[in-house]
């Protein structure tokens, strides 16, 4: 999701960083919040400040788990969070109706017993729940409990209240242990929602509907973990006796919050703390894998689901001409920006669908590129009206307060001009975030460097909120709906009408297809060009067992054991 929680939209970890879409332009200005709070917290915590954090009570010693972390919560409100770091912890604390098998991208039931019924229009969802579950506060959990809490997400009004109340019609408790769930259209992804963090079920006296009634600081759920602390430094998590599945064999989880990576770094190497998860900086990440190669400690690394890219504003004048967006993006090198801005720590993005979902994800514009040598990206510069005598002038936008992003921009502005600087004269200009997030659907910016994780494991997520569009024209563009919300104001026919496709469709060798030709449409009318996918990293003491990073990008506690 990346720098950790300042995001109150977004998500992002380390130099990398992340936003996050939505599908109405208030949930999409919602998670640029998200990810501007989080991209603010990344400079925060990467300038450091104040006094080092104390080593947590306990160590690696202790019968606890300590989790080091440089990312901070603002909220544990499930109807509220939509932070990297408090979706991590919610996932801990609470249960979802659906997790995934461990180590896969499967779907399996949680608080449901079985996958849902779903009716043959494709709107109504019939779930049938677990009996003998107890919230953390003594009340049972059943139907009425579960339609509270998704009810209360939607009509609360947080940040991702959105991602439900966009597709769903209504949610009843039609049963004591049946929920029904009927949505607005056909959405082949929703029960890969159902498994997103944040839709946890929540003591219904313990909690209140209403309007930004929101409790930060508490939870009160049916999950592993008892939430004892939450406070500016530290958070402890004890183990929930009455858990209804397997138990942690620990006693529970300390997670102290370092001021800075360099602190967290020193407190890991030093021993104080069992595990260091987000966020180091590249060099400390490299110097940990450098020792953990000796068998100094252990270093877990998956690619993730945070991508990069830049934004091509299809009504700017240049860059409305195809063949302009076309040549630029087979002149940068996704490689050389690994290698220079990441030390090699995250992977050349090829598309907007990162490599995850090895299956669906084509390398379509790494098909282009090799399409396109220096003369015919030197031709479609020519045919579109440039010259050496007429260069293409663009400004290429960052955000200010995120290193990572100024010095990819430079990168890309130095390879540009090492071969095309008699053809194109780029510019690089930076803004804050907060500004940035605020001006992207008015058209300001031509070219702007934007981060992106998804809300649920499925490559929707990754398509829906970039190329659909509710209102517009290829002539005027869209005027109302994602890709407008964006900044790239892309309209295609096309583009919506497989877009619907895959939404509606169950079969996964349709949709895989249909996804295919997506993929082949953004290479061909690039209205964003895909840089980088990063990876997560976990570092753990020898003596820790059981540490594992989801596919879906979640690092569960409760498999964490001492030996």
């Amino acid at each position: 999701m990346p720098l950790s929680t300042l995001f109150q939209t977004w998500k992002i970890q380390w130099p990398f960083s992340l936003e996050r879409q939505v599908y109405t332009r208030n949930r999409f200005r919602n998670r640029l919040f998200r990810l501007g709070s989080f991209f603010c917290l990344f400079l925060f915590l990467t300038v450091g400040c104040g006094r080092p954090a104390p080593s947590p009570r306990g160590g690696t010693g202790s019968d606890r788990i300590v989790i080091g972390t440089t990312a901070k919560f603002r909220t544990l409100d499930p109807a509220d969070s939509y932070e990297v770091f408090s979706g991590n912890l919610l996932y801990n604390l609470g249960d979802r109706l659906y997790d995934y098998e461990t180590g896969t991208g499967t779907l399996k039931p949680k608080l449901a017993t079985a996958l849902p019924t779903i009716s043959a229009d494709g709107l109504t969802y019939k779930i049938p729940l677990r009996k003998g579950i107890k919230f953390h506060d003594g009340t049972s959990f059943d139907a009425k409990a579960m339609a509270f809490s998704l009810q209360r997400f939607m009509k609360n009004g947080g940040n991702p209240s959105g991602l439900l109340s966009d597709p769903v019609k209504s949610v009843e408790a039609t049963g004591d242990l049946e929920l029904t769930i009927t949505l607005k259209k056909p959405f082949a992804a929703f029960t890969n929602l159902l498994a997103f963090s944040g839709l946890v079920p929540v003591s219904p006296k313990a909690y209140k509907q209403g309007s930004s009634a929101f409790l930060p600081n508490q939870f009160v759920g049916t999950g592993p973990y008892k939430l004892t602390k939450a406070s500016g430094d530290s958070i402890r998590l004890e183990v929930f006796d009455q858990y209804w599945d397997t138990k942690p064999t620990h006693k529970g989880v300390d997670i102290q919050i370092f001021s800075s990576p360099a602190n967290l770094f020193n407190a890991f190497r030093t021993g104080s703390i069992d595990i260091a998860f987000q966020s180091l900086d590249p060099d400390q990440i490299q110097a940990l894998e450098k020792d953990a190669q000796k068998g100094d400690w252990q270093a877990i690394s998956s690619p993730s689901n945070f991508i990069t890219f830049l934004m091509l504003n299809t009504k700017d004048e240049a860059l409305s001409k195809v063949k302009v967006r076309q040549a630029l993006a087979a002149m940068i090198n996704r490689d050389t920006l690994n290698t220079r801005v990441f030390k090699g720590q995250a992977e050349s993005l090829y598309t907007l669908i990162p490599t995850i979902f090895k299956d669906t994800s084509k390398p379509v514009f790494q098909d282009q590129q090799k399409k396109l040598g220096s003369e015919e990206i030197r031709n479609l510069l020519k045919e579109s009206g440039y010259s050496s005598g007429k260069p293409l002038k663009l400004n290429l936008w960052h955000r200010s307060n995120l290193t990572s992003d100024g010095v990819a921009a430079a990168t890309i502005k130095a390879m540009i001009g090492k071969d095309f600087k008699d053809l194109v004269q780029l510019d690089i200009q930076s803004i804050d975030s907060a500004t940035a997030y605020k001006n992207l659907d008015k058209g300001t910016y031509p070219m702007f460097m934007l981060d992106w994780a998804g809300d649920y494991y499925d490559p929707d997520t990754y398509i829906q909120p970039f190329l659909s569009c509710e209102k517009g024209s290829v002539s005027q563009g869209c005027e109302k709906g994602q890709s407008q919300s964006w900044g790239s104001f892309y309209y295609s026919d096309r583009a919506n009408q497989l877009i619907d496709q895959e939404r509606k469709t169950r079969d996964p060798q349709q949709r895989q297809k249909t996804f295919g030709e997506i993929q082949t449409l953004l290479a061909e009318e690039v209205p964003y060009i895909p840089l980088w996918q990063k990876k997560d990293y976990v570092f753990a003491q020898k003596a820790l067992g059981g540490v594992q990073l989801q596919p879906s990008q979640q690092f569960p506690f409760w498999t964490l054991k001492k030996s």
